[in-house]
């Protein structure tokens, strides 16, 4: 090959890299160019959100979504405390019934005692002086005084009666009788001895009042 054929293919050559080269770069900056369009376009012809407003929307919704998870909580510690109120309500309730039904319990069997007592004050009261040997009267009061202490060790105790004044809460006047030794209106005779349990009367002392 001649040198002039040489130089000619090398023009050629060095043309057509030149014409790629320019090709690439304008190919480059086409897409530098669509990208940038894409960035303030959106695909429907609406500009897109910067930066900027894409990071506040996503504050914004995480946000609300920690604001529904607190609401969710309140709601479920609200609940929680009215179910604890609740069953506060239904222990007491359920202490106050069992205690109820302990005192009825209770005032039903003291109210079978004490005709009991009666009867034992009664047969100590009747009992002739030499009727029995010391040793067992003595051992009878001793019975009698251990039934009375066990009774108010639970709460029972007798009504004051005789010397008081008349109270229809704790006495009920069978009859009306006549005393110098106590004024009118005051109970000088008790038929029967009432009682109180706990500060409530199980039994009425039955009395004769002074006119």
């Amino acid at each position: 090959m001649s040198e002039e054929n040489r130089l000619e293919q090398e023009w050629n050559e060095e043309s057509e890299n030149t014409d790629t080269t320019d090709t690439m770069t304008e190919g480059s900056d086409f897409a530098e160019a669509e990208a940038g369009a894409c960035e303030s376009q959106a695909p429907d012809g609406e500009q897109t959100l910067s930066k900027e407003e894409i990071k506040a929307a996503k504050k914004k919704a995480k946000a609300e979504k920690k604001d529904k998870y607190k609401e969710k909580i309140e709601e479920l510690e609200d609940r929680v405390k009215r179910q604890m109120a609740e069953f506060e309500n239904f222990r007491k309730r359920t202490e106050r019934e069992k205690t109820q039904m302990f005192e009825t319990g209770a005032r039903s069997v003291i109210e079978k005692i004490l005709p009991v007592v009666d009867n034992f004050e009664r047969g100590l009261q009747a009992a002739a002086p030499g009727g029995g040997s010391d040793a067992f009267m003595e051992g009878m009061n001793m019975v009698y005084k251990q039934l009375m202490t066990e009774l108010e060790g639970i709460g029972v105790k007798p009504i004051e009666a005789v010397g008081t004044e008349f109270n229809p809460d704790f006495h009920n006047a069978v009859m009306q009788v006549e005393s110098e030794a106590f004024a009118s209106g005051i109970v000088a005779q008790e038929l029967q001895k009432g009682y109180l349990y706990h500060d409530t009367v199980v039994r009425h002392s039955m009395v004769g009042v002074v006119q």
